[in-house]
């Protein structure tokens, strides 16, 4: 049927393949379907990072609806705005300069499938999606996978979708992921000051304690004191701490980091990782290097603070995203104009 604007004669007659082609109707609308956007990369080599559509757009507005009117007057309220686009929200400079990531990788690499590949995860409802891509459209934006759950939990879907770090601003959701043995965290916007971020650089900054290793030094902190602290730590500092929720997402960096180093690109490399700690360099930091050491792990800037504010050092620093369990820390950091992201 596809060719059925040819007549029987040109089939007795044998034409070669570029006759039949330029008569295939189809050809013409799969022309139409091509896009000058790269194309996303195979999960299973990529770092998947799941954003949450309140994450990613600014949507405070269109919660209220919900929350005040129901869910037949929001999914009504969103398609009668589907062509005007949402206001970029707190994930939306961190996916920005994932994007200039891949931009850099995909210029050394032009085949690999190691970058990272931005889902849009979110329990809103199939029919609000229009909104949805004609914003990510908008913004330019290069997500190609959607899950989107019609008021359900989109959690079980994670692992399905191979995430490697999934970003909300539901603090039942993440912790919802974490048992799930998913990196995640729920992310708050900074205040009233705006530190202007990078557009050539992803900067993401770690807490160390319950971030990137275990909880088990706050845990003797809390019950025991410092000196005990010190003690342990002195005593065990050739001893690897156990891993943190948010190791593996270290990790995947140092994955592509080292795509750069490779290509002899370290001074320039667009990733940079921060370790911002309240521990002190002198009595406890000996331990955390060596445990980064034995995990084959590096960070680019370690920060030991001893106990001083994370929040200048961090408006110095301007991280697209700063990881960190305990809430002071988050809090002080927003009103320091930094992007802030609670891991429970």
């Amino acid at each position: 049927h596809c060719y059925g604007t040819i007549k029987l004669k040109t089939f007795n007659s044998m034409p070669n393949m570029t006759e039949i082609k330029t008569t295939d109707p189809t050809e013409a609308f799969f022309d139409s379907l091509k896009t000058n956007k790269p194309r996303p990369p195979k999960p299973q080599y990529a770092v998947t990072i799941a954003v949450s559509s309140r994450s990613l757009f600014n949507m405070v507005a269109e919660r209220k609806i919900y929350k005040e009117d129901g869910v037949e007057k929001y999914v009504a309220y969103q398609q009668e705005h589907d062509n005007e686009p949402l206001m970029p929200g707190v994930a939306f400079p961190l996916v920005k300069a994932l994007m200039t990531v891949n931009a850099r990788l995909r210029r050394l690499y032009p085949d690999s499938d190691q970058l990272f590949d931005i889902v849009l995860m979110t329990n809103n409802h199939a029919q609000v999606g229009v909104r949805l891509i004609n914003s990510i459209n908008h913004y330019d934006l290069t997500i190609e996978r959607f899950c989107m759950t019609g008021g359900e939990s989109p959690i079980g879907y994670l692992k399905a979708y191979m995430t490697n770090l999934y970003l909300s601003k539901d603090g039942e959701k993440v912790i919802e992921a974490i048992e799930e043995g998913i990196a995640a965290a729920t992310m708050f916007a900074s205040g009233d000051v705006e530190n202007k971020l990078s557009d050539t650089q992803l900067k993401v900054a770690f807490d160390g304690d319950a971030v990137l290793f275990s909880d088990e030094s706050e845990i003797i902190v809390k019950q025991h004191g410092l000196d005990t602290f010190f003690e342990h730590e002195k005593e065990f500092e050739n001893k690897p701490l156990a891993q943190g929720p948010l190791k593996c997402f270290l990790e995947a960096l140092g994955m592509l980091q080292r795509k750069f180093y490779a290509k002899n690109e370290r001074m320039t490399c667009p990733i940079r990782t921060y370790l911002v700690t309240s521990r002190s360099a002198a009595s406890s930091g000996v331990c955390v290097l060596k445990t980064l050491r034995s995990w084959g792990l590096e960070i680019d800037e370690a920060l030991f603070l001893a106990g001083a504010p994370k929040g200048p050092l961090l408006q110095k620093i301007r991280p697209h995203i700063f990881f960190d369990d305990q809430m002071f820390h988050i809090e002080v950091a927003k009103e320091l104009g930094t992007i802030a992201a609670h891991v429970p």
